[in-house]
């Protein structure tokens, strides 16, 4: 009796040896697909380039949706370039950086980067168009992107903060077509002119 016991104690314990490595290595696949994205979007997704977006904070459903939609090549990949990191200076896209990620993959990166803080940045605004486009917002976009745009629990991203280069990309590839968008909000881009495009950039450029 003692021997069967002895064996299933020995036997328990190689199977939580294993989980245990199983489990490490996961972590560490993660961890490097984390850094990789780190390389361009910061340490912890507080990017520090005007040019990419800070995605720290963000909620799993919108950085999975977006890497999707990178993955299966919806949405536009501009090339752009490593900014830290080894592999610093060389080319690459969005859609070579996720074309190897699995569903998986994608849940689990999104899940780290929705754990972090979301760090606004730190950039000049103009006054007056922020004014401006507080109006803007309250109008068009304050129903899906609620409070201002600092909500990640909307799943629509937070503008509110964000690089405002960046975020003239981003009206400009909904507008152009190259990046996806919902039909209700599409709606409500075609109601905007340029200004009101503007100011509503330098609304969100304001939070800090």
């Amino acid at each position: 009796m003692k021997i069967r016991l002895l064996e299933y104690i020995l036997l328990f314990s190689v199977v939580l040896f294993g989980l245990s490595l199983a489990s490490n290595a996961c972590a560490a696949d993660v961890s490097k697909k984390v850094a990789v994205c780190a390389d361009c979007h910061g340490k912890a997704g507080a990017s520090t380039e005007l040019d990419v977006p800070i995605i720290g904070g963000y909620s799993v459903g919108f950085l999975v949706n977006n890497m999707k939609a990178y993955k299966d090549k919806e949405r536009n990949c501009p090339e752009t370039k490593y900014r830290a990191g080894s592999k610093k200076g060389k080319k690459t896209d969005m859609c070579e950086m996720v074309k190897g990620f699995s569903d998986a993959d994608m849940k689990e990166v999104a899940e780290y980067f929705s754990k972090q803080k979301f760090v606004r940045a730190k950039q000049k605004f103009d006054p007056e168009l922020a004014k401006k486009g507080k109006d803007v917002h309250d109008m068009s976009c304050e129903k899906c992107h609620s409070e201002g745009g600092t909500l990640a629990k909307d799943d629509a991203g937070m503008p509110a903060g964000q690089w405002m280069p960046y975020l003239k990309q981003a009206f400009e590839e909904f507008n152009s077509g190259k990046r996806p968008v919902a039909k209700k909000m599409k709606a409500k881009l075609d109601d905007l002119n340029q200004a009101d495009i503007d100011a509503l950039i330098n609304y969100y450029g304001s939070f800090k």
